[in-house]
């Protein structure tokens, strides 16, 4: 018999449906309800804490989700073995929320804590030692501390492999990271012909998976070295080794090598035509174009976007021809094709229209709408991206793009590019005053000042105290959502 949903089960249910708030006031009602039943500082009251503070952090909340988790572990050693497991738990958790939060003095602190209590709750040949050593590697090589770091993770790794626990593949990608990191220059994966297939698959995961947060030369070193391996070990088609080289890819174009990013699409794309993957080639197709343009050789960026179009209309699903016609417009305006672009992006529109995905027929009347403006058709423009932003979210990336745009067509102008700001404190906006029982608010002005949002509010009424903290925490939420996105635009 299957067991009911946990509190915490639904409130990651309602974070993956996009709902955020509910998901705070799930386990805010759950917290309370411990509270009425067995008081503060319990172990029921613990594990509430680190729940809450497990759905803060996944809404970005680092700060407030680091409160949470140390008030978990702020009570006395328990005696019972169980709850001083959980409270070592909790102290990790600390540590790692510090370290999202940008706190990594702090973070040091608590993680040095942590390991010497699974040294002495474990003992040091335990894997539980080793998941805070591994915690406290991460955050020594993000302070610098390069040295210590490696170090914690070469006894991370040796523990790992000696209790044959499926963590080691973690461990493999931190170290290999950390080694590149320090300049080294040898091969950052060695001696794992004894593991199976499986771990270096979790392997390969994590190491991509890490390279959002890693400086672009040292992730490029990783991955490289990681495709070489895959490609021996598992092969040239599979997933693993297309996902390494996907990265690679990307991180090529952060890096302005666009001669190694051309390339190594072009592995990627022979692998998906020699599997017959089509709808994966072809968004390699549209990846490969985007190379070319970024590379300045626009006519063969120009040469693939056809190209990605006869696949397009092959595969004939609408929302994936629309995308290749939007993508190929906004090329064509780009390189000054100006009639040739506005039939693209007309046709992207039509061909949306064809389709359900109402997301990649606003982006396609967003797309189409910019462009006239900058044609100075106003009129035309306020129309088309008027439609497209009432039937998208408004925080979506082009939703916002198209809401600075605008305003600037409100006020005779043929460009809103220059206040993306504006749009996203308007997001901003929107999401809260959505969010939030009708009539409770006269004022809630969003502006962006010095790099970060300035907020005023002024209530309509008295709320109740269950509307107040429902205020408290949509700003809160909204604020780490969107500050992100204000600073990712910077």
């Amino acid at each position: 018999m299957t067991s009911p949903p946990t509190p915490l089960d639904m409130a990651v249910a309602l974070l993956r449906e996009g709902r955020p708030i509910d998901a705070q006031e799930l386990m805010v009602r759950e917290l309370q309800k411990i509270e009425r039943e067995h008081g503060r500082g319990g172990p029921a009251w613990a594990s509430a804490q680190c729940d809450l503070g497990h759905v803060l952090l996944n809404s970005d909340q680092f700060d407030r989700a680091a409160e949470c988790y140390r008030q978990a572990c702020s009570g006395p050693v328990p005696a019972d073995q169980e709850h001083r497991k959980d409270q070592i738990t909790y102290r990790l958790n600390l540590g790692m929320a510090l370290q999202h939060a940008g706190r990594l003095d702090e973070a040091a602190d608590e993680l040095r804590r942590n390991v010497q209590e699974r040294m002495a709750f474990y003992g040091r040949e335990h894997a539980g030692y080793a998941f805070g050593l591994e915690a406290l590697a991460d955050v020594l090589y993000r302070r610098g501390d390069l040295r210590e770091a490696l170090e914690a993770a070469e006894e991370t790794v040796a523990t790992f492999w000696r209790d044959g626990h499926e963590r080691v593949a973690g461990a493999l990608a931190q170290r290999a990271e950390i080694l590149k990191a320090a300049g080294s220059e040898g091969p950052a994966f060695t001696g794992l012909e004894p593991l199976p297939d499986e771990i270096i698959e979790r392997m390969a995961l994590e190491a991509v998976n890490r390279i959002d947060r890693a400086d672009p030369q040292t992730g490029a070193a990783v991955l490289t070295d990681l495709a070489s391996l895959l490609e021996a070990r598992l092969g040239p088609d599979h997933q693993a080794t297309l996902n390494a080289l996907s990265t690679l890819a990307n991180l090529g174009h952060h890096l302005g090598d666009q001669r190694m990013r051309i390339e190594t699409i072009r592995r990627v794309l022979a692998s998906y035509d020699r599997q017959g993957a089509h709808e994966q080639a072809l968004m390699t197709v549209l990846g490969l174009a985007m190379a070319y343009g970024d590379a300045g050789d626009t006519d063969a960026g120009l040469h693939e976007y056809a190209q990605a179009l006869a696949r397009a209309q092959r595969i004939d699903r609408p929302e994936m021809t629309s995308q290749v016609l939007r993508n190929w417009g906004l090329a064509l305006k780009e390189a000054g094709r100006k009639e040739e672009a506005e039939r693209r992006l007309r046709e992207a529109v039509t061909e949306a229209l064809r389709g359900a995905d109402h997301e990649m027929l606003g982006r396609a009347r967003i797309a189409l709408g910019l462009f006239l403006q900058h044609e100075e058709r106003l009129e035309e423009a306020r129309s088309i991206v008027s439609e497209a932003l009432a039937g998208m979210d408004p925080a979506h990336p082009d939703a916002v793009v198209g809401r600075s745009h605008l305003g600037a067509i409100a006020e005779g102008r043929s460009c809103g590019c220059g206040d993306m700001g504006g749009a996203v404190a308007e997001a901003f906006r929107q999401f809260v005053v959505h969010q939030l029982p009708a009539g409770l608010l006269s004022r809630f002005d969003v502006t962006v000042e010095d790099g970060d949002f300035k907020i005023q509010v002024e209530l309509s009424r008295e709320p109740e105290p269950e509307e107040l903290e429902r205020l408290d925490r949509v700003i809160q939420t909204g604020y780490a959502d969107f500050r992100r996105r204000l600073t990712a635009r910077v």
